[in-house]
C-alpha cells in the first residue's frame, strides 16, 4: 500500500520553514532547527507516533521564537492535510491519556476538516531553559488549524512544565497515529455526509 505522505514549505520576511511527515513511517526524525527543546519534542513526535518527519526552519530568533514555532506548526498541519489526501479508510478519531512522571494529560481529536484547538493546559513556569511555555499553544493552534482537525489538549494534572510538554507531545503523537490509521470494514470516508471537510 502506498506510504501516505506530505510536505509543505513557507518563506516569510520572518522565516523559511520546510517540512515533510509520512504518516506510515517508523518514527525517524530528522529536525534541523536553532529551537532545541522544540527539536526534543518534534523528535518525540516522530518516535511515538511512528512518523517519519524532516524538518528545516530558520527565523528571527533575535526577536523570540514565536514567528519561528507558529511557522513550523502551520507547515506540519498542511503537511499532515496533504499526507491524509481524502481520508478514505482512516478511523478518524483518537484519544490518548499519557503520564509522564507526577503528570498526566489526555489529547482527543478529530481529523474532521474543521479546525479548532481548546486547550486547558496552565503552566506554573513561564519557560523550559529559554524557551516559553506559552509558545506550545501557539504551535497546537496553527497545527490544528492547517491540517483541519479539531484537536482537545487537556492537562488532568501536573508540576513539571517540561514534563507537561513532553506528556503533551507524545500523547498528540499516538492520538494523530490512531485517528489517521486505515480501517480495512471502512471503505469511504467515516461521515455520513460521504466528505471529512
Amino acid at each position: 500500500m502506498k506510504e501516505r505522505t506530505g510536505k509543505y514549505k513557507r518563506k516569510t520576511a520572518e522565516t523559511a520553514v520546510s517540512v515533510k511527515i509520512n504518516l506510515d513511517g517508523s518514527g525517524i526524525c530528522n529536525v534541523q532547527t536553532e529551537i532545541f527543546f522544540l527539536n526534543h519534542m518534534l523528535s518525540l513526535l516522530a518516535k511515538h507516533g511512528f512518523f517519519d518527519i524532516e524538518v528545516k526552519a530558520s527565523g528571527d530568533l533575535e526577536v523570540d521564537y514565536h514567528h519561528t514555532v507558529e511557522d513550523i506548526g502551520i507547515c506540519l498541519g498542511e503537511a499532515i492535510k496533504e499526507a491524509l489526501q481524502d481520508k478514505k479508510g482512516i478511523k478518524r478519531y483518537g484519544l490518548s491519556i499519557l503520564p509522564m512522571d507526577e503528570s498526566l494529560v489526555r489529547v482527543a481529536l478529530d481529523l474532521s476538516g474543521r479546525g479548532r484547538l481548546i486547550f486547558k493546559v496552565r503552566f506554573k513556569d513561564e519557560r523550559v531553559g529559554s524557551f516559553e511555555v506559552n509558545l506550545i499553544e501557539e504551535f497546537f493552534r496553527a497545527l490544528s488549524y492547517h491540517s483541519g482537525m479539531t484537536l482537545h489538549i487537556n492537562l488532568i494534572y501536573g508540576e513539571n512544565s517540561h514534563h507537561i510538554i513532553e506528556a503533551i507531545f507524545k500523547s498528540f503523537a499516538q492520538t494523530l497515529d490512531k485517528a489517521s490509521s486505515r480501517e480495512e470494514r471502512l471503505k469511504g470516508v467515516p461521515s455520513s455526509k460521504g466528505i471529512l471537510d
